[in-house]
This record gives C-alpha cells, sequence and structure tokens, in this order.
C-alpha cells in the first residue's frame, strides 16, 4: 500500500498545528496504554463439535489466524455455566466453563496457545447480577426474609397495602419493572427482588461483604489461570443509592431532559471505587501485567475517567466515539475532549467502532440518519443500509482510529467488513431485549450473526456441519475470510497493513495535534509522530500534502494528490 504522491504545493504541518496529545514517555509505555483488543464473541466464532455454536477450541484453533493481525489480547465475552437466557451474561457458575462452549481443560489450552503467540486472553466479568440458577440465588429463594443468604441480593418488601407494587418505580434495561416478586414456599406472595436486566438476572447487594469476598475470589480464580485481566460488565451499575429511591430518568441512566445521567441512582455511586480500588490491588499481585477494563455508560467524560484514576481500572470503553456520527466537527470535539480528560488523570483513552451490543459500524455509516432507527437493531421492515457506501465509510474511519494514540478495541468479523444481518427474520431471533419490549426494540443479534470463514464451505466454514445458531445472509459469502485473504484491496488486508503499520510507527503511544489546513472542508486531520492521517468525512475531494503514503483506505485514495468523499490515508511526513 506504499506509494508516494506529487500534490500541488500545499504547505507541510508545522508551527499551525494544534497540540491536544502528547507522546507516552518510555516510563509509561505499558503494553495496555496502546493495546490492540480483539473481542471474541465464543458461540459465534468457530464451532469445531458441528452444534452449530462456537466453542473454546474453535478459537484456540484460530488462534495463528489472529496472531497475523498483530493483535495485544483477545477478551472473550462470557463463556461460564449459564442457562444462556441473555447470551451467557446470566451466570450461573463464575468458576467453570459452560458445556457448550467446551471444558476448563479446553480453556486451559487456549491460554498456552495464545501465550504462545504472543497474546494474552481477557475474560469478561459479570458482577451486577447473576442467573437465577446460580447456586447463591437458589439459596436465597429458599430463605426466610432478612437472611444472610437473601442478603446476597436486593429483596425488598413491595408497596401498596399488601406488597403488590414493585418497591419503586425503576424499569429493566431489557424494558419492563427492573422488579420480580417471588412466591413463599407456602404459595403467598412474598418480597421482590431488583433485577436491572431480564427477570432471570437478579442483582447482587454489594453493600453485604460477603459478596465482595464472593468476588474476590472468582477473581483469585482465574488469575491463577493465567486470565491477562477482565473486562467489567455494566461496571458502574455494582452500588446502588441507599433507600432506592424513584428515578424518572432513563432506564440506562443515560441522561435526558430534566434528568442528568450523574443523578441516576443505581449508577455510577461513590462507593463503587473502593470495590475497584481493591480490585486492583488483587490484579498488582499477579505478575505480567493484568488489566481491568470498565463498561461504564457514564456521562459527562469527567466523570467516566473517575474509574482510570491510578489505583483503580486500567482502561474504560470510550461510548462517546463508538456512537459518533459521520460529521467532522464532532468527531473532532470527540477526540479532543476525550484525550484532554483522560490526560488528566494519567489514563489512556481507548477507542471502539464495533461491539456485541450495538449494529456494526458498517450498517451504521451505511444509514441515512433520517433513517435511523431508535434502540438496538435493524430488521427486515426498517430502511436498509447502503453497504457499499457503508464499507466504504467503515473502512476509512478504521484507518483513522488505527491512527489514533490510545488502546483500540476490535469486534470479531469487522476485519472482513461484516454488516449487521439487518433482514434477519424475527422468528430467529433470541436476544432477551426483543421479547421483553413485544418487539418494540430488536435487539443485538444482527450484530453477533456467526463468522463466515470460507466461502463454498457449508455455514461459510463456521461449522462443518451447516449448523448455525443463528443464520448467516448471503451477502456474507463474499465477505469470506478465504476470498479476503487472497484480495490485497480487501478489508481484511487494509487492517492488517494498518494495525502492522500502527505497532511499527508506534501510533498508540503517540501524540496528537489537529492540522487545520483543511479546517472547513468536512475533514479530520490528526499529525501522530511524524504520520498525517487524513479522513475526508465531506462531498468534495481536497488536496493533499505531497509523501510518501503509507496506508490508503481504498485503492484510489491519494490518487493524483487529492482525497475523496469517504476516505482516508496516512501520509509520512518529511
Amino acid at each position: 500500500m506504499l506509494s508516494t504522491i506529487a500534490a500541488p504545493s500545499v504547505q507541510l504541518p508545522g508551527a499551525g498545528l494544534i497540540p491536544v496529545h502528547e507522546a507516552n514517555s518510555d516510563r509509561d509505555r505499558q503494553w495496555w496504554r496502546s493495546s490492540v483488543i480483539y473481542q471474541i464473541y465464543p458461540r459465534s466464532f468457530r464451532d469445531l463439535r458441528g452444534d452449530g455454536i462456537g466453542d473454546l477450541p474453535g478459537i484456540t484453533a484460530e488462534i495463528p489466524t489472529l496472531a497475523e493481525l498483530d493483535i495485544d489480547a483477545i477478551w472473550l465475552s462470557p463463556f461460564y455455566v449459564s442457562p444462556q437466557k441473555d447470551a451467557g451474561y446470566d451466570v450461573a457458575d463464575y468458576c467453570d466453563v459452560d458445556p457448550l462452549f467446551g471444558t476448563l481443560h479446553d480453556f486451559d489450552n487456549l491460554v498456552t496457545t495464545a501465550k504462545n503467540h504472543g497474546i494474552r486472553v481477557i475474560v469478561d466479568l459479570v458482577p451486577n447480577h447473576c442467573s437465577d440458577q446460580h447456586a447463591l440465588f437458589q439459596a436465597a429463594l429458599a430463605a426466610p426474609e432478612n437472611s444472610p443468604a437473601r442478603d446476597m441480593f436486593i429483596f425488598r418488601n413491595g408497596t401498596g397495602e399488601h406488597g403488590e407494587n414493585p418497591p419503586n418505580n425503576w424499569q429493566s434495561h431489557f424494558g419492563g419493572p427492573a422488579w420480580t416478586r417471588v412466591r413463599n414456599p407456602d404459595g403467598t406472595p412474598g418480597q421482590w427482588y431488583l433485577h436491572l436486566f431480564d427477570s432471570s438476572q437478579p442483582d447482587f447487594n454489594w453493600d453485604n461483604p460477603a459478596v465482595h469476598d464472593e468476588f474476590e475470589r472468582i477473581l483469585r480464580f482465574w488469575l491463577d489461570r493465567g486470565v491477562g485481566g477482565f473486562r467489567v460488565d455494566v461496571a458502574h451499575a455494582l452500588i446502588k443509592k441507599s433507600g432506592l429511591p424513584d428515578w424518572g430518568g432513563r432506564a440506562d441512566g443515560a441522561s435526558s431532559e430534566g434528568f442528568p445521567g450523574e443523578a441516576a441512582p443505581m449508577f455510577g455511586q461513590a462507593g463503587i471505587h473502593d470495590i475497584y480500588r481493591s480490585w486492583r490491588k488483587i490484579l498488582d499481585e499477579y505478575d505480567g501485567d493484568r488489566v481491568l477494563c470498565a463498561e461504564a455508560t457514564i456521562d459527562p467524560l469527567d466523570r467516566l475517567t473517575d474509574w482510570v484514576r491510578s489505583d483503580e481500572m486500567h482502561q474504560t470503553f470510550n461510548f462517546a466515539y463508538l456512537h459518533h456520527p459521520w460529521d467532522p466537527n464532532e468527531l473532532r470535539r470527540i477526540i479532543t475532549t476525550s484525550l484532554e480528560a483522560f490526560d488528566k488523570v494519567g489514563a489512556p483513552t481507548t477507542w471502539v467502532l464495533s461491539n456485541h451490543d450495538v449494529v456494526r459500524h458498517v450498517s451504521r455509516f451505511g444509514q441515512a440518519p433520517e433513517h435511523a432507527r431508535p434502540g438496538d437493531g435493524l430488521g427486515p421492515e426498517d430502511f436498509q443500509p447502503d453497504h457499499e457506501r457503508g464499507l466504504r465509510r467503515a473502512r476509512a474511519a478504521t484507518a483513522l482510529m488505527l491512527a489514533l494514540p490510545g488502546g483500540v478495541y476490535l469486534y470479531q468479523g469487522e476485519e472482513l467488513g461484516l454488516p449487521d444481518h439487518t433482514m434477519l427474520e424475527h422468528v430467529h431471533r433470541q436476544d432477551p431485549t426483543y421479547h421483553r419490549t413485544g418487539g418494540e426494540r430488536l435487539g443485538r443479534d444482527g450484530c453477533r450473526v456467526p463468522l463466515p470463514w470460507q466461502a463454498d464451505a457449508p455455514s461459510y466454514g463456521f461449522s462443518s456441519t451447516g449448523n448455525s445458531w443463528l443464520p448467516q445472509p448471503e451477502q456474507w459469502r463474499g465477505l469470506s475470510r478465504d476470498l479476503q485473504q487472497q484480495d490485497p484491496d480487501s478489508t481484511l488486508n487494509l487492517y492488517r497493513d494498518a494495525l502492522a503499520l500502527r505497532r511499527e510507527l508506534n501510533l498508540g503511544h503517540g501524540s496528537l495535534a489537529w492540522w487545520p489546513e483543511h479546517d472547513g472542508k468536512g475533514v479530520v486531520s490528526l499529525v501522530n509522530g511524524n504520520v498525517l492521517a487524513v479522513l475526508n468525512m465531506g462531498s468534495e475531494s481536497v488536496e493533499l500534502p505531497s509523501g510518501e503514503i503509507l496506508l490508503r483506505s481504498i485503492p484510489e485514495a491519494g490518487s493524483n494528490g487529492f482525497l475523496a468523499p469517504d476516505a482516508a490515508v496516512w501520509i509520512r511526513l518529511a
């Protein structure tokens, strides 16, 4: 992808640069400050047993393939014992592998194989809630009110003359009330328990020291097996405000008119930080620079950075960046405010464009704003995204993201340019969001469809038998990994080239300054070290400075000294 262009005379970046972020010092170059972490959704990655559900041996078999992407770590979504009512985020046993995915021996083999290829294994930890099939919750149901067993969870008496109403008005993320009433052993109505998600996912009571002890045991169990750290699910929800007051804002705690997110009584409480300080001390006992990453939906950014102070977590997801629109001014604002906020606490910023909870960015960027569907998921009745435009924009956005300093998260299949399965028939949907809202929200199944490995194999090589827990769209045949490996201009090879250059040029530990030459032209232009990265989000081609083109988002990007709309390049500056 290297070439040289001769462009019209354009002033090279220099005194006019607007600095935002300084490069890391040699002392601050821990691996996690510049990491590339690849998220694996196990049930959809690779199935070696032929039952249509991806498994741990399937992941292990493809570690050499993943190593070709030059990643630092893989993050595994839950693989624990679970009834699978929420795709494993309803955990019944935190210290064992669900037979769907394999065994503890399979897990140990995965960790060893990954380590041999220089890849760490990070596991998903779900501390806010568990499955209603967990032994602790079953014991709580069988125990009397106010017992130690019940105190592991949040049980309360109902309101109303006979306790027939929930203790407060909180709503579930998946729709409906966040409370479910249980029945006493004699069949009479009993107390209510809190579940911020599905009714099969009771929330733990983190005011109880016994819950802290249980999760410290779980942390050590996996650390002793060699994991590189933990991605912490709903990391901002563990502590609830004393008294559990009513809340008139959004169920997810995001800010809305009259209800700032910082006032949500179920999220972001100060006591959470003591938990993560204690966890950080545990991780620091182990060698290998183990990490904690928070999934914390917190705004504004100045509050989010509380999770990554020097004695707490190492990283937290940047959801503002994940959801950025196709708008250069907004993208520059998000990047600037992110770097400034995280720099204040000495933490790296993380960048991400897709994950298992959102519409893949190929489909997102291919959808006109006026046709955007509120909530998660796109379906057959929705206005369909423009796949060609979405893929072009997705490739360009990825090129810019990989030029940014800090950590990067990739979601399985994005290196193939996969869109969502937006034509998935509703009969196949399994996300509890779809069922709890009566189809008002489609859920996240469309971004969780099994990957295409081989164009002409059953289920595109995901499973030798052709079984697949969710059907794959026909258009994925042309996006299969084997075809893309042979095409130098494929999305897969764009990712390989960009990730290799990112490491070679040390961009993850680098600096950032804005180049104002393109201001007002619908373009995002930044300088990291001696690399100028340019993303054209406008409607007209723009001039480029002369120099060696290191990376093109599409083969023709930068031809004749101009950058077309929806394209990006990296240029080495003199």
